[in-house]
């Protein structure tokens, strides 16, 4: 159930958006007359998600600090930022390579670590802002093994989330830091792991189950986080009862 419009648009970029929970999310927020400023690497399938959002498409490698500094400086002045890229890999822990580890935290990390140090500068000149980064589930409970260094790139990006919000909160309020931990969400992420041709199930551990959301139900979340900012969200509400047991259990 869709909560009531935002009566004040606002400006968003959001990266990764040409496909999955990005793409989503685009189509979630632009149905709320908010102003989009959409970024990835795939060009005709942006440019798709900006028709249909009436978004400004910027081509971005966000694995890049200049190419991020660009996104920015078209889309100034902005409201809300959200670092939404990554990219999963199949690959157990012990068979990593140095070249696997890599791009993980390029990905998944340093992508979102640009966007911030990019855009905070002109959340603290204008005295408010929104940065939301989107992590995982695996990210707090790393127990889908064959994730492994995306599961490691997931905490090390919630880790730093939660620096960066405690930098900025006590000396600027109206500067929010929110980060979003979806669970498995049934998008074509799967498919574009690296480390295999195909989708592999996460191993859940006895006692846990989680029933796949959709991207839709991922961007109404994140639509929601936006009106009413908050640390942190599990978009899945199954998923914090699950953490809580994880760690009970490793308590044991």
């Amino acid at each position: 159930m869709r909560y009531d419009a935002p009566m004040d648009p606002k400006t968003i970029v959001i990266t990764g958006a040409s496909s999955g929970i990005g793409a989503a999310l685009a189509r979630r927020l632009a149905a709320d007359g908010h102003r989009l400023v959409i970024a990835a690497r795939r060009e005709r399938e942006l440019n798709d998600v900006a028709r249909e959002t009436n978004g400004v498409a910027v081509v971005t490698d966000v694995t890049r600090r200049d190419d991020v500094l660009r996104l920015r400086d078209k889309a100034l002045p902005v409201d809300v930022w959200i670092n939404n890229a990554g990219r999963g890999i199949t690959r157990p822990a012990l068979e990593l390579t140095d070249e696997d580890f890599d791009e993980m935290m390029s990905v998944n990390v340093k992508s979102a670590l640009y966007g911030m140090q990019a855009i905070a500068p002109h959340f603290i000149e204008s005295g408010h802002g929104h940065i939301i980064n989107v992590s995982s589930f695996l990210g707090r409970v790393p127990i889908a093994a064959h994730r492994s260094a995306y599961n490691a790139a997931k905490a090390a990006l919630n880790a730093l989330t939660a620096n960066v919000r405690t930098d900025l909160q006590s000396k600027y309020p109206g500067i929010h830091v929110s980060l979003v931990m979806p669970g498995l969400v049934s998008t074509d992420f799967a498919r574009n792991v690296a480390g295999s041709a195909a989708p592999v199930a996460p191993a859940w551990r006895p006692g846990m189950s989680m029933t796949p959301q959709t991207a839709e139900e991922v961007a109404e979340a994140i639509a929601k986080l936006i009106e009413h900012p908050r640390a942190e969200i599990f978009t899945n509400p199954a998923s914090e009862g699950m953490a809580r047991k994880y760690f009970e259990e490793l308590a044991l």
